[in-house]
């Protein structure tokens, strides 16, 4: 263990957030170690030492948008099979260009999306408050709706949003019957479908299908880099040539038009090369972690937990257990902190079901590869131990 490690092993700061922060840096065996929980000088090393694979560092610098930052969209495009695409700062900013955009294209202001997709949930009601958009809902189930409530719905809409995989859902996706059936239905009522793909990355194993065919469904896309690909931040939406070239005016006014991008645009790089083909392996194994998660609960005597899906649909899913948030964050923070072994994170109260539930997120990366079914087991044992 490095000595970081270990000033972080033997110093427990009184922070809690600073505690959890330290407690998930140290610990030697984790399912995924997202780049939020790297130091900065680790993060540049990367950078450093892998940039040279993806670009030629002999080139010069970006400046607003051009050189590394136009290579991106380009293979960005190609791999999404799109005419053109437009890098953002961040996907929120994306996806509220695309929307707009869209609204005038189609003469309605109206959009179809979940109730718990990202922009109603996380974005401080933004496409009414910005752009003067208004939000309608499908359905309201725990899943993207079927091609029958689309066709169905009682008044009309411009464009249907749809989030692949509908991460509040339990990163849910459609089948691929379910998926093509309600774009159809849009189709019948003239309306743009667009994707929410911010991890559309993953997606391929479930629906069996390379992503350009699957992003063939819809009229743009937009994909982000610093999740599944640990990219440091952005996102591209990609789509027709005329939808790129308003999107990128309506960026510069957005201020997202940035002088100087490369260190983000060359980790996005990086995640194409190096993640985005390791995706479907992270994916084939969460399914190994979730069953094996089940069978640890049941030999612990756990009285009700839910491991959803039951069969992950990508490489990330939802543990559910009858204990209060803080309490079960401060299990994953002991066991963490006692063994080294980071099963769980942070646990949040579930914002549906009965009172004293709480909801987890697990991803499965590189490193959760290393872990077998024993391994998940021993440490379902060994967390629920730290319940008191």
């Amino acid at each position: 263990m490095s000595d970081d490690a270990n000033n972080d092993a033997h110093h427990v700061p009184t922070d809690p957030q600073e505690r959890r922060r330290a407690a998930w840096r140290s610990a030697k065996k984790v399912l995924s170690r997202p780049s939020a929980q790297h130091r900065i000088g680790e993060q540049l090393t990367h950078l450093a030492a892998h940039a040279g694979r993806v670009y030629d560092l002999d080139a010069s610098t970006d400046i607003y948008g051009d050189g590394v930052v136009e290579e991106l969209e380009r293979r960005t495009a190609r791999l999404l099979g799109k005419e053109a695409a437009a890098f953002f700062p961040t996907g929120t900013m994306a996806q509220q260009i695309a929307l707009r955009c869209w609204a005038g294209h189609t003469g309605n202001n109206t959009v179809a999306l979940h109730p718990r997709a990202h922009p109603e949930l996380h974005e401080r009601s933004a496409l009414y408050e910005v752009s003067g958009l208004r939000t309608v809902h499908p359905t309201g189930e725990a899943r993207l709706p079927n091609a029958d409530e689309v066709r169905e719905f009682e008044e009309p809409f411009g464009t249907l949003m749809l989030e692949l995989p509908l991460r509040e859902a339990g990163f849910v996706l459609p089948s691929w019957e379910e998926l093509t059936e309600v774009v159809e239905a849009a189709r019948e009522r003239d309306a743009v479908v667009h994707f929410d793909g911010a991890r559309l990355w993953e997606c391929t194993p479930h629906f069996g299908r390379p992503l350009e065919e699957i992003a063939a469904l819809a009229d743009s896309v937009y994909v982000s880099f610093y999740k599944s690909l640990e990219g440091m931040s952005g996102a591209v939406l990609a789509g027709p040539a005329t939808l790129i070239d308003e999107a990128r005016t309506w960026r510069h006014r957005y201020g997202g038009n940035l002088f100087q991008q490369y260190p983000a645009a060359l980790s996005a790089l990086i995640g194409l090369e190096r993640e985005l083909p390791r995706l479907p392996a992270y994916v084939a194994h969460a399914k190994g972690v979730a069953q094996a998660l089940v069978e640890g609960f049941r030999e612990a005597g756990t009285p009700w937990f839910r491991v959803h899906p039951e069969v992950p649909h990508t490489h990330q899913f939802q543990v559910w257990l009858p204990y209060g948030a803080d309490a079960l964050t401060e299990a994953a923070v002991r066991q963490a902190e006692e063994t080294g072994v980071a099963l769980f994170q942070r646990w949040f109260t579930a914002p549906e079901g009965p009172p004293g539930v709480a909801v987890t997120e697990l991803t499965v990366a590189s490193q959760g590869l290393e872990w077998s079914a024993a391994d998940v087991r021993e440490a379902v044992a060994g967390f629920v131990g730290r319940l008191g």
